[in-house]
């Protein structure tokens, strides 16, 4: 329900959209047919939704949205690679919510350079490894010669005397 209110601000939208999935998790109303029923999962999800969906046109909008959203742990991959690199053997005095303050920041750093013009220029563009493509992290052979480092004894010994 949360979703439905999150996703329709309208009240009238929440309530028929509401009713839709009533009938869809009810089998009723334009989803009792048997043909619909038998090809639910027969069918790819997308093509059942645009044969057996248009009568309910909220939850089908909502279907094609969910069903549009990729299905990848890349993003996630992503995430814990930086973790990794942040919070190594090195650097374990960090406690874990300092170090997701700054897997915070370094992800959203890497999504405001992108719209820098040295980002377009290819100057910060070889940081951002494999970008938001999912297929390959082809044409990422900058960081094969890179010497990547977060470890900054100098600062790491302000930091610790700091806390």
């Amino acid at each position: 329900m949360k979703c439905f209110r999150r996703l329709f601000a309208l009240n009238d939208d929440v309530g028929k959209v509401m009713e839709e999935y009533a009938q869809f998790s009810m089998k009723s109303g334009p989803f009792e047919d048997l043909t619909c029923i038998s090809r639910m999962h027969s069918m790819d999800p997308k093509s059942w939704w645009a044969n057996f969906g248009p009568q309910t046109p909220l939850l089908q909008s909502l279907a094609f949205k969910v069903l549009g959203q990729p299905t990848s742990s890349s993003c996630s991959e992503r995430n814990w690679s930086t973790y990794a690199f942040i919070h190594s053997l090195r650097r374990n005095k960090l406690n874990p919510s300092r170090a997701q303050d700054l897997v915070f920041i370094h992800n959203n750093l890497r999504l405001l350079s992108r719209n820098s013009e040295e980002y377009a220029e290819l100057y910060t563009k070889m940081w951002d490894v494999g970008g938001d493509v999912f297929d390959s992290l082809e044409d990422v052979g900058f960081l094969e010669f890179a010497e990547l480092s977060l470890d900054e004894p100098d600062l790491e010994n302000v930091l610790l005397v700091e806390d």
